[in-house]
């Protein structure tokens, strides 16, 4: 074994948040890295060749990228591909390795493997999954090949110790070859976390080793497999440094990362080969350190320069440092700045480095969509000098006729009792083809002047208006971007009154509440959709969660407010829209009795004029709150002296999400967001009140669903309820029978993956138009217009 001599520590103090653990990113020999999220999430270097994995996808297969710089200098992608048996969402390219004419990628599945033809990668077969390995021993997270030999990383064998496997490669394919062996190795220490290869020496990193202190250690190939030279000394390591977060290995220079050090910003100690073995080099940090920054997530050499990423420094925007580094340390240190890396993109979160360029990871590019942002250091200065991404994820829209469900089945989703009008991808519904859109909230309006129908779609930073006149034909006429100055976000919520729409966006900093005019519509010519502008801005709100409108009183009533702003404890705040262009403030209800934190926080609500039984409150204007922890009821006629009635919890609260009163005002039917994740619930669990006395709720009922999924939004017309239960997509049930629902008809809109319980897929419907068609948004997919065959009895 040879021994560590010891040099000054060089500190270039430099900094960058805390991101998960990664691998080594490039070595002599090849290139490795580790999966993450979508476009990005690994990424090599073979030749002039960037390759980078998307293994994040859920309406394609994972794909693999090949991008090359053109004699114009013009950054282009030659060629894609997936896996030869590859299927929706499969995580296929959540690894890469690369040496000569060989590919190596991981996959939840196995390890693949390439090999170059031609201009290409041609599949020869899988690495041999060793037997016994179940999904949580992560074979194949980590990758690393030089040559006729590869290291496959598994750190969850064995609860979490973690191991390495080795395989050589003959004309047969691939054939293992042992394990790396360590002794004293514990549960939970992830030993394969980080795995590096360059011919002559191995690393891998065990971040979790000694109370989440680390390790990490270095192998000396033999004739017949490795030695193990040394673990890597970690005096000046402290408890949760989680040194072997990344290794690197390149030319004689071993980086290991220690995400948890120097304040949890992170570090990356360089040791250095020479004739006298192995000598303890400079450490790298960063000169502006921030808590988490996940600083040596990614590291890259190019030249005498080594670069460090940090991904989630700067709030998520990361940052990417290069370390100019000769036989005395560290000689200069810079950020490195270019077009691509502003916002929160979570830069540097992979690095791949080529001759005279370097690749620069940004997952968070286009609101999680991912991007790479090619360097060019040619010029004696590192410039920006592409960004590349993937095209964004769809389905083809369905329009000309209607498809009918057939043998549980419309083009490609399940369906029972409803046929498929129409569909509109998310890719259409922004206007701009924008990637990391997804819908979120719908409503209808229809235009009492022209008689034409439109669907109003909340999307992640704007809301899509589509003409559904043709219900065949669906087609955008125009967006409305979010507040300037305000964040994308997962909520966007929209009601109307009097020909026009409200708009809030909950954890969207300053948005406040849009108003447009519905009438200006009438403005699209048939040609590109027309981006508009909002009529007016109501700014006593900042964020919000959901907007609630009684159109039978002319007031709006915004809930789950916060970020600024009059919150009134995310309660009720009131809002006077009988002017719809001049919205005034009208007051605050909030029940403290409710609510996580006790303020009355209502996540959605249902407020009506009410024509109930209960004739202690006959003609007053009622909220039913959806309360987080209960429901609860209110008397909200005198808006500077509103009434709680009444409040009531149920069993196994998860989280009290929205509800819809029947038409009769004598049932609540309430949906519970979290009850079904949270495992409280076995299948979709419906909770079902008689309100019938407003000061005495009853709980009469809870009706368990045919699927496991979670529910969110739900609205009754009639004899029917229609609910969007997330990765089941609409369901329609029958309520004649108030306390006894059946299930009558469904339509999935996710066409992947199972009903679990979960986030993801149909958020909201609007099923009030005269003619029958019902609206549906799914996340990720876009917009649907379905019509349901059965018999709907409307009172």
């Amino acid at each position: 074994m040879k021994k560590f001599g010891y040099s000054l520590l060089v500190a270039a103090t430099l900094a960058v948040l805390g991101a998960g653990e990664a691998t080594a990113q490039s070595f002599v020999g090849g290139d490795v890295s580790e999966a993450r999220a979508g476009f990005g999430a690994a990424m090599v270097v073979n030749g002039a060749d960037v390759l980078v994995g998307e293994p994040a996808n859920v309406m394609r297969s994972g794909l693999v990228y090949v991008y090359r710089q053109g004699d114009d200098g013009v950054w282009a992608e030659v060629a894609s591909f997936g896996a030869s048996d590859g299927a929706t969402a499969d995580g296929f390219g959540q690894s890469l390795a690369t040496d000569a004419d060989v590919l190596l990628v991981g996959s939840p599945a196995g390890v693949y493997s390439f090999v170059r033809s031609g201009d290409g990668w041609m599949e020869e077969g899988m690495i041999p999954t060793p037997a016994m390995l179940d999904e949580d021993a992560r074979f194949g997270q980590t990758l690393a090949v030089a040559g006729d030999v590869a290291l496959v990383g598994a750190p969850g064998v064995a609860e979490g110790t973690g191991a390495v496997y080795v395989y050589r490669r003959s004309t047969d394919g691939w054939s293992e070859a042992g394990t790396l062996e360590i002794e004293g190795l514990a549960d939970g220490d992830g030993f394969g976390t980080a795995v590096a290869l360059d011919g002559t020496f191995a690393a891998v990193g065990a971040p979790m080793r000694n109370n989440r202190t680390g390790g990490a250690f270095l192998f000396q190939a033999t004739a017949t497999g490795f030695d193990m030279l040394a673990e890597l000394p970690t005096n000046g390591l402290a408890r949760n440094d989680r040194f072997g977060s990344s290794v690197f290995l390149n030319g004689g220079r071993l980086a290991v990362g220690a995400l948890g050090a120097n304040g949890s910003a992170g570090v990356v100690h360089v040791f250095e080969s020479d004739d006298r073995g192995w000598m303890r080099g400079p450490t790298l940090a960063a000169f502006d350190p921030s808590p988490r920054a996940g600083f040596g997530s990614a590291v890259a050499v190019v030249g005498d320069d080594v670069w460090v990423g940090a991904p989630l420094a700067g709030r998520g925007a990361g940052a990417v440092y290069a370390f100019r580094i000769d036989e005395t340390g560290v000689v200069a240190a810079e950020k490195v700045r270019g077009e691509g890396l502003d916002g929160r993109v979570q830069a540097g979160a992979a690095l791949a480095a080529g001759d005279g360029f370097v690749a620069v990871a940004t997952p968070g590019a286009d609101r999680g969509a991912g991007a790479v942002v090619m360097f060019d250091g040619s010029g004696g200065a590192w410039m920006a000098a592409a960004r590349v991404q993937s095209p964004a994820e769809g389905y083809d829209p369905v329009r000309g006729e209607e498809v009918r469900c057939a043998e549980g089945e419309a083009v490609e989703w399940d369906c029972s009792e409803v046929d498929l009008v129409s569909f509109v991808p998310v890719s259409e519904l922004s206007g701009d083809a924008a990637r990391g859109i997804v819908t979120n909230d719908n409503w209808g309006w229809v235009d009492p002047e022209t008689g034409r129908s439109y669907a109003l779609v909340g999307m992640t930073d704007r809301a899509s208006f589509v003409d559904i006149s043709d219900v065949t034909n669906p087609m955008v006429v125009g967006t409305l971007p979010m507040t300037e100055g305000a964040n994308g976000s997962a909520w966007r919520d929209l009601k109307t009154y009097e020909n026009h729409v409200y708009i809030v966006s909950d954890g969207a900093g300053q948005h406040g509440m849009q108003v447009f005019d519905l009438t200006r519509l009438r403005e699209f010519d048939g040609g590109e959709p027309v981006v508009f502008d909002a009529d007016a801005l109501y700014s006593n709100i900042a964020s919000a969660h959901n907007i609630v409108i009684n159109e039978g009183s002319g007031f709006a009533y915004a809930v789950g407010a916060g970020q600024g702003g009059e919150t009134c404890g995310g309660g009720l705040h009131m809002i006077d829209i009988r002017d719809p262009k001049n919205p005034q403030f009208a007051g605050c209800f909030a029940d403290p009795q409710t609510g996580r934190a006790s303020t009355g926080y209502s996540h959605d609500a249902h407020c009506v004029n009410y024509v109930g039984p209960d004739e202690d409150h006959a003609g007053a204007e009622i909220c039913m709150g959806a309360n987080e922890t209960a429901i609860s009821i209110a008397d909200v006629t005198d808006k500077a002296n509103p009434i709680a009635i009444s409040r009531a919890a149920y069993p196994s609260v998860g989280y009290s999400h929205q509800g819809w009163l029947t038409e009769d005002h004598r049932f609540f039917y309430l949906n519970d967001e979290l009850d079904e994740i949270q495992g409280s619930a076995a299948r979709t669990r419906t909770m079902i009140w008689d309100v019938s006395d407003l000061d005495d709720p009853q709980l009469v009922a809870e009706h368990l669903g045919t699927q496991e999924s979670s529910d969110h939004n739900l609205y009754i017309v009639g004899n029917l309820m229609y609910q969007s239960n997330y990765r089941s997509g609409l369901r329609i049930l029958d309520i004649t029978t108030p306390e006894e629902p059946v299930e009558v008809a469904y339509f999935d809109t996710v066409a992947y993956g199972d009903n679990s319980a979960g986030m993801g897929g149909s958020w909201s419907n609007y099923p009030f138009f005269d003619n029958g068609v019902v609206i549906v948004t799914s996340g990720s997919e876009g917009l649907f217009l379905v019509r349901p065959t059965v018999r709907r009895t409307v009172f």
